[in-house]
């Protein structure tokens, strides 16, 4: 194939990349803060004992668990407005999709993390006095957090990879500036490469830090 490569061309939209590239970090972040939010609610409402909540919460973790990302961004942004009479912004169907979708992965890890306690030493704080509440503060969330924290680590850097979806709802990330970029040049190979290497070069250092903290922790353990 003789194929020409020129990125000069690509590159004179440099300012597009830069942006779509901040808008990523935006949703990203953003979402992860919120799902962090709705991740501890829905767990604490897991392991409440009442059947209602936890039935609720179940209910919306298998939801969003269960169906891809793209189709919920898509129900969310054409369909949900349907169901409420009005219109939704992209943006705003694109920060509560991803919030959404990773609180019901982070709810599972911070349950997983809680339950993975031995039960014993809830015992032994409610045998010295310690109220259930003072036993989960200060004995289990500590031991369950630092567990839970390679797998939160692992699924925020999934969530980075998954804003890209949001281009399909003409929000203005990296993935949509570099289609923005390519119908501009008409060089396709240099904009998803130039995009592609972006991606990598703001993902292989968490990676790697994911990868850090959890050997660190190994070795604590």
């Amino acid at each position: 194939m003789n194929y020409t490569w020129d990125f000069h061309s690509v590159w004179q939209y440099w300012d597009l990349f830069l942006w779509g590239l901040w808008i990523t970090v935006v949703y990203t972040f953003g979402s992860i803060l919120f799902g962090v939010v709705i991740g501890f609610a829905t767990c604490a409402a897991r392991l409440s004992g009442s059947r209602l909540l936890g039935g609720i919460a179940r209910v919306y973790q298998e939801i969003f668990r269960c169906t891809p990302l793209l189709v919920q961004l898509l129900w969310f942004y054409y369909a949900f407005p349907l169901l409420i009479g009005g219109s939704i912004d992209n943006r705003v169907a694109a920060m509560l999709t991803l919030s959404l979708y990773v609180g019901a992965f982070y709810a599972e890890i911070f349950r997983g993390a809680i339950v993975s306690i031995d039960r014993g030493q809830r015992e032994a704080a409610a045998a010295i006095g310690m109220s259930s509440w003072q036993s989960m503060n200060r004995i289990i969330l500590p031991q369950a957090m630092k567990r839970a924290l390679p797998s939160f680590i692992n699924q925020s850097v999934i969530q980075f990879k998954n804003t890209s979806l949001v281009s399909v709802i003409s929000v203005a990330d990296l993935a949509y500036m570099a289609a923005v970029v390519n119908g501009q040049t008409y060089r396709p190979l240099e904009s998803y490469t130039l995009m592609a290497g972006l991606y990598i070069a703001m993902l292989l250092p968490l990676t790697q830090a994911a990868d850090w903290v959890e050997r660190r922790l190994r070795v604590s353990d």
